[in-house]
């Protein structure tokens, strides 16, 4: 068995994150999005696995490599423009061959990996296995209409949702689905759907069978969601002090201070995670936080906050929360008269001011 994860895309809910970085490639507790997709597949034993990228790909090619960081050997498939996920599948015929596969939007996050879902396909004799997931706003997502235990029918996005269930992006299929990306027309947006190439399985006779994602599932799609997910995982990591404590500073919790990292005069509560030779000083960092790597807080607070790497965050007054900042930005208290908020903010940003 093969897998085949998305790497692509144009991230527009994620700007201006998505304006200068690869969603995929977003860190999650000092953890770029794509890895853990690559850690699961690997985890199922998994050894081929292909990437769709765009056009040039070049982030992606240079994060991951060959795959051999992980025991993979990867496969670069460049799609030409987001033309939907159907496409992505289409595109991808030659490497995946006439064997099963399990399709992986890299975006997308799981607990508990997916041995189970993939158990279920070949026990079940499946042509095509989805994951579900419950969700608030079903609306988002493909929506399956299910009677009894069976799936009878998937709307993209639907204005009334048939049920409460998202149609999550870890699929299983065998090489049916390619008579189903072949037979399906673009969307009115111009995309072939994914959900379009499942309805035509059901239609034709084909078995879809479903499991349901009992733990949690993360669609990383929007910025809530990427602070939700950095919460759960941090959640779930063992804290341990690779890098410089002083006395004066207190730990609580499940706390990660990497290599060459300095804590001085500090307060941490867990979980949280602090990246290498990253210098907190005189500062509270609160559960929920990930501090990337050669970053400066210095008499400041932050919680339940992502911060990238190169960050620096220099005497601020009031406690920064629910925020993302991105590479290399800068948060410092002005000096002078008169007092005034002074910004550089990039195309599509947000800023609340108390």
């Amino acid at each position: 068995m093969k897998a085949l994860i998305t790497s692509g895309g144009r991230g527009t809910r994620l700007r201006p994150l998505t304006h200068t970085q690869n969603k995929h490639l977003i860190p999650i507790a000092n953890k770029p999005i794509l890895f853990y997709a690559l850690e699961t597949v690997a985890e199922a034993g998994i050894k081929e696995v292909g990437i769709v990228t765009n056009q040039e790909g070049r982030e992606v090619r240079e994060a991951v490599g060959d795959g051999s960081a992980w025991g993979l050997r990867v496969t670069y498939i460049p799609q030409e423009a987001p033309l939907g996920l159907a496409h992505v599948v289409k595109i991808s015929r030659d490497f995946v061959g006439d064997e099963p596969f399990v399709f992986y939007l890299g975006d997308n996050m799981v607990v508990g990996g997916i041995r189970r879902f993939i158990k279920a396909f070949f026990q079940e004799k499946s042509n095509c296995h989805l994951t579900l997931a419950r969700v608030k706003d079903p609306e988002r997502f493909g929506v399956p209409e299910i009677r009894g235990k069976q799936i009878v029918r998937i709307e993209e996005k639907p204005a009334v949702p048939k049920s409460e269930f998202a149609v999550a992006g870890i699929y299983i299929y065998d090489s049916s689905i390619f008579e189903a990306v072949e037979n399906i027309r673009p969307s009115d947006r111009g995309e072939l759907e994914i959900s379009d190439a499942h309805q035509y399985l059901i239609e034709h006779g084909y078995k879809v069978t479903y499991s349901e994602i009992t733990g949690w599932w993360k669609d990383t799609g929007k910025p809530i969601d990427l602070l939700e997910a950095n919460r759960l995982v941090l959640e779930n990591q063992k804290g341990r002090v690779d890098g410089f404590v002083d006395h004066r500073s207190h730990l609580a919790g499940n706390v990660v201070i990497e290599k060459g990292a300095k804590i001085v005069n500090s307060h941490i509560r867990g979980p949280a995670i602090i990246g290498r030779r990253t210098v907190v000083e005189n500062s509270y960092i609160g559960p929920f936080t990930s501090i990337g790597d050669d970053c400066v807080v210095r008499n400041s607070e932050v919680e339940f906050s992502i911060v990238m790497n190169k960050c620096q965050i220099l005497d601020v007054g009031i406690r920064i929360e629910s925020s993302i900042l991105g590479f290399d930005v800068q948060v410092v208290h002005a000096e002078g008269m008169p007092r005034t908020h002074r910004f550089m903010i990039g195309d599509q940003s947000r800023v609340e001011i108390a």
